[in-house]
């Protein structure tokens, strides 16, 4: 057994175990770092409806790299373990035991997802997987959990802007590998 071929399994039972959490957790955090701990399970909620029977990846490669290999198992656990889950986990413990602001980096890796999974059904004019999760999970909890943060003594607007320009690196980079592998 291989995390390459069982990732989504921890996004499966993680997700539930993290949102029973939330109601023990109210009221002992501040609310906008349970917005930002909130983050984690709304994304596993999203890479299972993404990611269920390899779909996101068949599609990428189907309609973006014209049916070559560009997306690969590897990259997927790459891009959702490192690219997800550690940022999340990194985002929430900066938040809570340095600034607020880094609590920025887990709401636009939300925001930015779900504003592109739109774009591209849009631009495509197809459903992609994750759209669904995309539209009504990740812009509502992006957005509440965006207003939490930015309310915090000492979030401006480089929070805003360190964040966003991180998380559209991390999408940027993705992109890059694709077309480089598409070609």
């Amino acid at each position: 057994m291989t995390l390459r071929q069982h990732w989504l399994m921890g996004a499966l039972v993680g997700a539930p175990l993290l949102l029973a959490l939330a109601p023990v957790l109210w009221g002992v955090l501040p609310l906008w770092l349970l917005a930002v701990f909130l983050q984690q399970p709304v994304y596993m909620l999203h890479q299972a409806e993404e990611h269920l029977g390899d779909r996101f990846r068949r599609f990428v490669n189907e309609h973006l790299a014209g049916g070559r290999e560009a997306l690969t198992p590897l990259a997927v656990v790459v891009i959702n373990v490192g690219g997800v889950w550690a940022v999340n986990a990194a985002s929430l413990l900066l938040a809570a035991l340095i600034h607020p602001g880094w609590g920025l980096v887990a709401v636009y890796l939300t925001l930015i997802n779900g504003v592109t999974h739109l774009a591209a059904a849009v631009a495509l004019r197809a459903f992609n997987p994750g759209l669904v999760t995309g539209v009504l999970l990740f812009l509502p909890a992006g957005a509440w959990g965006l207003a939490l943060v930015a309310a915090q003594p000492g979030v401006g607007w480089g929070s805003h802007l360190g964040a966003a320009a991180l998380i559209l690196a991390l999408h940027a980079a993705i992109v890059w590998h694709v077309k480089r592998r598409a070609r």
